[in-house]
C-alpha cells in the first residue's frame, strides 16, 4: 500500500490500489478539505447554517522509475502531469513487508528518494538547455532581459550537473521570474510523507531516521502516515474513529496533520467570513493584504475595496459575540495597506 492509498483516504475515494508499479495511469485529482478546530470555534459564537473549511488540490500521479526521463515507464506523461503542481508530495515506502512488493527489490527510501529526483533533475537539464539555446540566441540582439536570462540559466545548469535541485541553489525573485515559463521540476518545494507500519506510527523505524536526516539537508520535512490506518479511519463513523484513534493513543488522523503541513508548504493561510448563512475559511498566500484577501471572495471586491473590519477567534472568546467586540471597541477597521494575519475574521466593505 502506498501514495494511492494515501490518496484515497485523504479523499475518501475508497478504491483500493493495485499492488504493481503503474497502478496509476491517469492522475487522479481530490479536492481536499483543510481540517481547521477554529470553524466550530467561532461557530459557539457565530451561529451558522454551514460550516466551509478551506480547501486544498491533491493529484495522484504514477510513481517515477529509473528513465522516466528519457520516457521509461511512461514517464514524459508523468513529467509533464508533476510540471502542473505547485508542490510535491513524495510518499515514500519505510516499511518491511515480504508480501508488498517494491519496484526496486527491496525497501530503501533514500534511493527511492535519489531515483525521483535523479529524474526530475535530469528532465529539468533538459528544459533548461533548450531555454537556454534560445536565451542566448536572443541575448546577441544585446536584449537586457534576455543576457540577465543567461546568466540565470547557466547558473542553474551548472547546480543541476552538480545534482543539485533548483529549489536548493541560491536564487532571488529575478531568478524566479526569469524561469517562471521553465516549469522546472525540481524548484517546486516539496514534503516527504514516510508511509510507515501499524506500530511505528510515531516514524523510530531506522527507514523513517534516514528520510528525515534527508529532509533536514533538503531544508524540508517528514510527516509520517499508516496508509492502512487511514483507509480504516475513513470508512468509520465518528464515534468509532474516536475510539479507534483513542486505542492508537493519537488526536487526530495523521492525514489531518498531513493537509495542514501541505497548506504550509505552498505558503498559504485562511481568513474567515461569519454570518448566519455559513462560517467559511477562505485561502489566501501569506502576506495577501486586506483587498487582495476580498478579491477571493469576489474579483470586484478588490476593485471596489473600501475597508476591512477586523475582529479575532480571541476576541470572540473574551466579548463572547460581534456585539460584545464591538461595545469594547475591539473591531478593528483595516484599509488598504493591512496585512491579513492568520485566523483573522473580516467583514469586507467594499463600493456598489
Amino acid at each position: 500500500m502506498g501514495k494511492s492509498t494515501i490518496f484515497n483516504a485523504l479523499t475518501e475515494a475508497g478504491a483500493q490500489s493495485e499492488n504493481y508499479p503503474f497502478c496509476t495511469i491517469d492522475p487522479n485529482v481530490g479536492i481536499v478539505p483543510v481540517p481547521d478546530a477554529r470553524l466550530k470555534i467561532i461557530e459557539q459564537h457565530v451561529p451558522a447554517k454551514q460550516l466551509i473549511p478551506a480547501t486544498v488540490e491533491i493529484v495522484d500521479i504514477a510513481g517515477l522509475v529509473r528513465g522516466a526521463s528519457e520516457g521509461e515507464g511512461l514517464g514524459n506523461k508523468f513529467l509533464a502531469n508533476i510540471r502542473e503542481v505547485s508542490a510535491i508530495l513524495h510518499v515514500v515506502r519505510c516499511f518491511d513487508d515480504d508480501n508488498i512488493t517494491h519496484v526496486e527489490g527491496s525497501v530503501d527510501p533514500i534511493r527511492d528518494v535519489e531515483i525521483i529526483e535523479t529524474e526530475l533533475m535530469l528532465a529539468d537539464m533538459q528544459t533548461v538547455e533548450k531555454r537556454l539555446d534560445k536565451a542566448r540566441r536572443a541575448a546577441k540582439s544585446q536584449d537586457k532581459e534576455e543576457i540577465a536570462r543567461v546568466k540565470t540559466l547557466e547558473k542553474i545548469m551548472a547546480g543541476l550537473e552538480e545534482g543539485k535541485s533548483v529549489r536548493s541553489l541560491d536564487l532571488n525573485e529575478t531568478d524566479h521570474l526569469m524561469v517562471k515559463d521553465c516549469h522546472l521540476l525540481t524548484i517546486k518545494p516539496v514534503l516527504f510523507v514516510a508511509n510507515v507500519r501499524d506500530d511505528d506510527l510515531d516514524g523510530k523505524d531506522p527507514h523513517v531516521q534516514k528520510l528525515r536526516e534527508l529532509a533536514e539537508s533538503q531544508n524540508s520535512s517528514v510527516v509520517t502516515v499508516c496508509g492502512s490506518i487511514e483507509a480504516e479511519l475513513v470508512e468509520m463513523e465518528e464515534a468509532e474513529q474516536r475510539e479507534m484513534l483513542e486505542g492508537l493513543g493519537i488526536e487526530e488522523p495523521a492525514l489531518n496533520v498531513l493537509i495542514r503541513a501541505t497548506y504550509d508548504l505552498l505558503g498559504l493561510q485562511a481568513f474567515f467570513t461569519a454570518g448566519e448563512q455559513e462560517i467559511r475559511a477562505w485561502t489566501i498566500p501569506v502576506g495577501a493584504t486586506a483587498p487582495q484577501a476580498a478579491g477571493v471572495i469576489h474579483t470586484d471586491f478588490e476593485k471596489r475595496f473600501i475597508r476591512a473590519e477586523v475582529y479575532t477567534i480571541e476576541d470572540l472568546k473574551t466579548y463572547n459575540d460581534e456585539a460584545g467586540i464591538k461595545a469594547a471597541g475591539k473591531l478593528r477597521l483595516e484599509g488598504k495597506q493591512y496585512v491579513v494575519v492568520d485566523g483573522d475574521i473580516m467583514h469586507i466593505r467594499h463600493g456598489a
